[in-house]
C-alpha cells in the first residue's frame, strides 16, 4: 500500500514571520469633521446667548430665548464638540498604541452615527422645552437611553480592541480611556433614573436634596470624566508626538492617573456649599477637591516639561502653541476650581459669573486648544497632504487666546462685582444694594466685553474650518488605510 511522504522541515512551506494590518482612519475622519462642524453650531449659539443678555431683544421668540439656548450651548460644546474630539483621539491612538485596528468597523460607524443621531435630538428638543432641568444631563428618557446604547456600543468595541491588541503594555493613555468609559456610563446610567410619565417627560427617582446631591455627583464628574481624564489622555499621546520627545515622567503620569480618578469621585458636593446638605458632605467634597490640586498640577508639570529641549520649535509649531496654553489652562483651571470649593471663597463666588469664567476658562482653554492643536497635527497625516495655511492656523492661536482671555477676565470682573454688591450692608445692617437690577446695570458693560471675545473665538473656529476645507480639498482622492507589519508573536 502506497502511503504519501511527509515533507521535510526544509521543504515545509516557513510560517510567516510578519503580522499584516490596517488601521481604520476613515473614522477618525469622520469624528474629526464633526468636532469641526459641531465646534461652530455650539459656539455660534454661545455667542448667541451672550448678547441676548446684555441686549433683550435679541431673544429670538419662544424657541430662541435664552432660557431656550443655554442649556443647548452646554450640550453642544460638551457632548457635541469636546465629544466629538474625544472620539477622534481615542480612535487614532487606541489602534496605534495597541498595534491593531479597531475591534469592529460595523461598531465604529454605529457609535459614530447613533452619536451625531443623539446630538441631533438634543437640539430638537431642548429649543421645545423638552428638559429634566438636571445641569448637564437636560435630555429627556428617550435620549437618556440611546445614549446609553450607543456608549455601551463604542465600550465594547474599546474593551475588545484591547483584548485583541499586539501591544503587550498599556500606555497611560489607555488607562485614562479606560476610566472615561466606565466612568461616564456609570455617572450616565446613576443620574438619569427616572420614571418616564410620557414620552417626552420624567421624573427622577430621587427627591429633594437627595436628588441634588446625585446630580452634582454627575454634574461634577462629567466634567472630570469627560473634559477632563480622556484630554488627559489626548495630550499624553499628542503632545509627545507633536514635540518628538518622550513623556516627561512615565512613573509621575501613573502616579496622576491613579490619585486623580481616586480623589475626582468624591469632589461633587462643593458645588452644594450654603445648600440644605448636610454640613459633613459639603466639607468632605471640599476636601477632596483641595486635595484634587496635587495630581492635576502634577500632570500639568508632567505635560510642560515634556517640551524641556523642545520649546524652540514653539516658533514654528502652531500645533505646539495650542498644546501649551491648552495645559497652562490645565492648571490654571485645576487650582481655580479646588480654591472656589473652599467655603470662604464660595461664600464670595457663589451663584455669580465668577463660576462662569472659571467653567469657559477650562472648557475654551484646555479642551478648545488641545482639540485644535489635535486637529492640526491631525489634518496633515489623515489626508496625506500639507495643511493648507499655517499662518492661518497662527492667525486661529492669536484671536483665540485673545478672545478667549477677554471672556474670562469679563466674567472674573463681573462674578466679583456681583459677590461684593450681593454682600455689601450699611451702617444699620440693611442690604446696600436691594435692588437686584442695581447689580445688573453695574455688569452689563462687562458682558459686552464677554460677546466682543467670544465672538474673537467663534471667529478662530471659522479659520479653522476654512482652513480644514482648503487642506482636505487639495487631498489625494483615494484615502486608502494605513497597512503596517509587526513581527508575529509566537503561541504555545
Amino acid at each position: 500500500m502506497e502511503t504519501k511522504a511527509t515533507p521535510s522541515a526544509a521543504t515545509r512551506p516557513a510560517p510567516s514571520a510578519v503580522d499584516v494590518f490596517t488601521y481604520d482612519e476613515k473614522i477618525v475622519r469622520m469624528f474629526v469633521l464633526a468636532t469641526a462642524i459641531w465646534g461652530f453650531v455650539g459656539m455660534l449659539v454661545g455667542v448667541l446667548i451672550a448678547l441676548q443678555l446684555p441686549f433683550w431683544p435679541a431673544n429670538l421668540g419662544e424657541y430662541l430665548t435664552f432660557g431656550r439656548l443655554r442649556p443647548l450651548h452646554t450640550n453642544a460644546v460638551i457632548f457635541a464638540f469636546a465629544g466629538n474630539s474625544i472620539f477622534a483621539a481615542i480612535y487614532y491612538s487606541t489602534q496605534r498604541l495597541c498595534k491593531t485596528r479597531m475591534f469592529s468597523d460595523a461598531m465604529s460607524r454605529i457609535h459614530f452615527w447613533g452619536w451625531q443621531a443623539i446630538i441631533v435630538a438634543a437640539a430638537i428638543t431642548l429649543p421645545m422645552g423638552f428638559t429634566t432641568s438636571k445641569e448637564y444631563a437636560e435630555l429627556e428618557w428617550p435620549v437618556d437611553v440611546a445614549i446609553a446604547v450607543v456608549w455601551v456600543i463604542f465600550a465594547v468595541n474599546f474593551f475588545m480592541t484591547l483584548k485583541q491588541r499586539r501591544e503587550k503594555h498599556m500606555y497611560v493613555a489607555i488607562w485614562f480611556y479606560i476610566a472615561t468609559i466606565i466612568t461616564v456610563a456609570v455617572l450616565h446610567i446613576g443620574n438619569s433614573l427616572a420614571i418616564p410619565v410620557s414620552l417626552f417627560k420624567s421624573y427622577p427617582i430621587y427627591a429633594g436634596v437627595q436628588d441634588a446631591m446625585v446630580q452634582w455627583w454627575y454634574g461634577h464628574n462629567a466634567v472630570a470624566f469627560f473634559l477632563t481624564t480622556p484630554f488627559l489622555g489626548l495630550m499624553y499621546y499628542f503632545l509627545p508626538k507633536a514635540a518628538e520627545r518622550p513623556v516627561f515622567s512615565y512613573r509621575l503620569s501613573i502616579v496622576h492617573f491613579w490619585s486623580l480618578v481616586f480623589i475626582y469621585i468624591w469632589a461633587g458636593p462643593h458645588h452644594l456649599n450654603y445648600t440644605a446638605l448636610p454640613e459633613w458632605a459639603t466639607t468632605l467634597g471640599m476636601t477632596f477637591s483641595v486635595m484634587l490640586w496635587m495630581p492635576s498640577w502634577g500632570g500639568m508639570i508632567n505635560g510642560l516639561f515634556t517640551l524641556r529641549g523642545a520649546w524652540h520649535k514653539l516658533r514654528d509649531s502652531v500645533v505646539l502653541k495650542m498644546f501649551v496654553i491648552g495645559i497652562t489652562f490645565y492648571g490654571m483651571s485645576t487650582f481655580e476650581g479646588p480654591m472656589l470649593s473652599v467655603k470662604s471663597v464660595n461664600a464670595l463666588s457663589h451663584y455669580t459669573d465668577w463660576t462662569i469664567g472659571h467653567v469657559h476658562a477650562g472648557a475654551l482653554g484646555w479642551n478648545g486648544f488641545m482639540t485644535f492643536g489635535m486637529i492640526y497635527w491631525l489634518l496633515p497625516r489623515l489626508w496625506r497632504t500639507k495643511l493648507w495655511s499655517q499662518r492661518l492656523a497662527t492667525t486661529h492661536f492669536w484671536i483665540g487666546t485673545i478672545g478667549m482671555l477677554l471672556y474670562v477676565m469679563a466674567m472674573y470682573s463681573s462674578g466679583v462685582t456681583q459677590g461684593l454688591m450681593w454682600r455689601a450692608f450699611d451702617e444699620a445692617g440693611r442690604l446696600l444694594y436691594p435692588d437686584f437690577m442695581e447689580t445688573v446695570v453695574q455688569i452689563v458693560p462687562m458682558y459686552w466685553v464677554r460677546l466682543i471675545g467670544g465672538t474673537l473665538y467663534l471667529t478662530g473656529v471659522i479659520l479653522m474650518g476654512i482652513n480644514m476645507y482648503q487642506t482636505i480639498k487639495s487631498a489625494p482622492k483615494e484615502l486608502p488605510d494605513p497597512s503596517f507589519a509587526v513581527p508575529k508573536v509566537a503561541t504555545a
